[in-house]
């Protein structure tokens, strides 16, 4: 596929750094990079919350402006500029994508402004069931229903848990434990 002229009047009018022209730029892409991330983790069976596809999306942003749009002087113009883009956005993805679980496999979190204070989870540690959920909070204290809620089903790590409830931090941990070995009793007790 070539190159369109709407393509090629906005790749000049980024590299003009004319007014509006990132602006049109972002809103004309970032349904294709969108696209990029959420196809690239469903390959890959790495799935991807909401605020990490944010953050990809961003990094395949930063990628383009990178070093005064060198991404976009690089372009031969010899194909359109969405096969191009997306591209570099494949290659963004998944460098982020396997960095967050190289991260995660260590222990350790990409220290970033959205995944600050997250903490690495082993597979098994969220109740993926959200019935199971609702079920189990209906036996519990609001607080404790509140803190299981807010990790299990708003997917918050036990920093953020902490700092909006006020509880101490090192206390989610062991709620959380309780939680499961009550919800394992109570899964025992139905199946028998």
């Amino acid at each position: 596929m070539a190159l369109t002229e709407i393509d090629r009047n906005l790749l000049d009018r980024c590299l003009a750094e004319e007014p509006d022209a990132w602006r049109s730029f972002v809103d004309r892409f970032i349904g294709l990079f969108v696209h990029v991330v959420e196809h690239n983790s469903h390959l890959r069976s790495q799935a991807v919350r909401a605020d990490q596809l944010d953050d990809i999306c961003a990094e395949v942003f930063l990628e383009i402006l990178r070093d005064d749009y060198a991404v976009l002087r690089r372009f031969r113009r010899q194909s359109s500029l969405a096969s191009y883009l997306a591209v570099i956005a494949r290659r963004v993805a998944i460098r982020e994508m396997s960095n967050r679980r190289k991260a995660e496999e260590l222990g350790h979190v990409k220290s970033s402004k959205a995944t600050s204070g997250r903490r690495p989870e082993p597979p098994e540690s969220r109740i993926a069931d959200r019935d199971e959920v609702e079920n189990l909070l209906s036996g519990l204290s609001g607080e404790e229903a509140e803190i299981i809620r807010r990790y299990h089903l708003g997917g918050q790590s036990y920093r953020e848990i902490s700092r909006e409830l006020g509880v101490p931090e090192n206390s989610i941990g062991p709620l959380l434990s309780r939680a499961r070995d009550q919800l394992r009793r109570k899964r025992g007790v139905v199946g028998t």
